[in-house]
């Protein structure tokens, strides 16, 4: 413990950089291929886009269970880091301890809820007909493993934490690589679609979350005990605290894709596209956009660590220059990315499957202009990340909340009146690339309050 604690007071921040965050971003995109690997599979086999409407009306269900888990494994991460910094970790195990507890209380809750209510939430986001009975034996499969789900992503984020970052990215690595060989095999060779599209997500949940139990008694930082699992209010409390943002980042993408999927449904139905189509299509870009910004998250979370450790022992000019070096790798991303949808839309849509002409023109111009500034979404959202790792959860929420809650969903909303009946479901897609903008000098005035108090604080 005290050599790795060193390591991240000492060493270079660049080589720091690499060792957690390249398996914290291969991590992160595996994890969200958990949630598009489906959709490539249903989108080649006969259920074709509606298959792919249903998926993606289930979408928001299993991102509030990613929220959770994300909510306490950032907080238990973050709060580690800190401690090491302070060199004062008495308390980790308790936290930590609790707050598997709570996962697990909380999956169970979440997959009860979900069984009792399928029909209405399912309605309630969006889907009607075909696409219901779809979205409805989907879900209906998913419901064993929402608990160990939720457990196996908080797990992971403590084992990066624990100075473990390959043992992270291979327990996600071998969920998602058992869900890819399954899915053709269920959907295709035993044509069972969408049952076994979902069939295959649950074994390759299952399979990270065995991989994260064996890691319990090799703890580098802290032990593990039965009786750490009996939660202490206060540090489970404390805990979430620093997770906040991660649980309100996943709520908001639920809120948001909930308001763009009733307005696409209500626009759509009298434009050219009709309802299924945008609703497919949007599901899509959610997904890319979603793989993007794994990446630019990821290298954050990688950095959190190296921000946690030296904020919790006063060395600020490593705080700042860890910060710097995010934001250059998070630039690069956003760049490529911007670059691949401006150029390459139609290629992108083609591997989810094929459609009409209408199918693939309202691809094209969701890709291009909804995605259009996504190099500053890369930077707000782990700009967020970053005043989660230094003990600024306030911060860390006002900027995880900017761009979707605060700007995107009212720009929605006034965009797609403005595009009226006939042309609602193309004008709602520049409320994105106008809510980037706003969420960005609202970040910008943050973090020069911060640095500026940070330099009065180190003087």
């Amino acid at each position: 413990m005290e050599s790795q604690n060193m390591d991240l007071g000492t060493e270079r921040i660049g080589k720091l950089l690499v060792r957690f965050s390249v398996p914290c971003i291969l991590s992160m995109v595996i994890g969200a291929l958990y949630n598009i690997v489906d959709q490539l599979f249903i989108g080649n086999s006969e259920l074709g886009y509606l298959g792919n409407a249903a998926t993606s009306i289930v979408y928001p269900i299993t991102i509030i269970v990613l929220a959770f888990g994300l909510m306490w494994g950032d907080g238990c991460a973050a709060y580690l880091s800190i401690c090491q910094g302070k060199r004062d970790t008495a308390k980790v195990s308790r936290a930590i301890g609790g707050c598997i507890a709570a996962s697990a209380v909380i999956g169970l809750l979440l997959a009860a809820i979900c069984a009792i209510f399928a029909k209405p939430l399912l309605s309630v986001l969006g889907a009607s007909g075909e696409t219901l009975n779809y979205a409805g034996e989907y879900l209906y499969t998913l419901l064993f493993v929402i608990p160990f789900y939720l457990v196996a992503t908080m797990l992971v984020s403590v084992v990066r934490a624990d100075g473990s970052p390959r043992y992270s990215m291979l327990a996600t690595c071998s969920g998602c690589i058992v869900n890819l060989i399954l899915d053709p095999v269920l959907i295709y060779g035993a044509g069972m679609g969408m049952r076994g599209a979902a069939l295959a997500t649950v074994i390759g949940q299952l399979t990270c979350f065995l991989y994260m139990m064996a890691y319990i008694p090799r703890y580098k930082t802290f032990r593990l005990s039965l009786r750490a699992l009996i939660p202490d209010a206060r540090l489970v409390v404390g805990s979430s605290r620093l997770g906040l943002s991660s649980f309100l980042t996943n709520i908001s993408t639920v809120v948001l894709s909930v308001v763009t999927n009733v307005l696409l449904a209500r626009y759509g139905a009298t434009s050219v596209y009709g309802a299924d189509i945008p609703i497919a299509v949007i599901g899509i870009v959610f997904k890319v956009f979603g793989i993007v910004i794994s990446i630019a998250v990821g290298v954050s979370i990688g950095g959190q660590p190296i921000l946690g450790y030296n904020y919790g022992a006063g060395r600020f000019d490593r705080v700042r220059e860890t910060y710097r070096k995010i934001v250059i790798c998070d630039v690069i991303v956003g760049f490529a990315a911007t670059l691949l949808v401006e150029l390459i839309p139609h290629i992108i849509i083609g591997w989810f499957g094929s459609g009409g002409e209408l199918y693939i023109q309202y691809a094209v111009l969701s890709f291009r202009i909804y995605m259009g500034l996504i190099l500053v979404t890369c930077l707000t959202k782990a700009t967020a990340i970053f005043f989660q790792s230094i003990e600024r959860p306030l911060t860390a929420v006002a900027v995880a909340l900017s761009r979707d809650i605060v700007f995107l969903i009212p720009a929605l909303l006034i965009f797609a009146s403005i595009g009226g009946a006939e042309r609602g479901v193309e004008t709602l897609l520049w409320s994105a690339p106008v809510a980037d903008i706003l969420s960005l000098i609202l970040t910008v005035v943050l973090l020069i309050n911060f640095f500026r108090n940070l330099q009065n604080k180190k003087q």
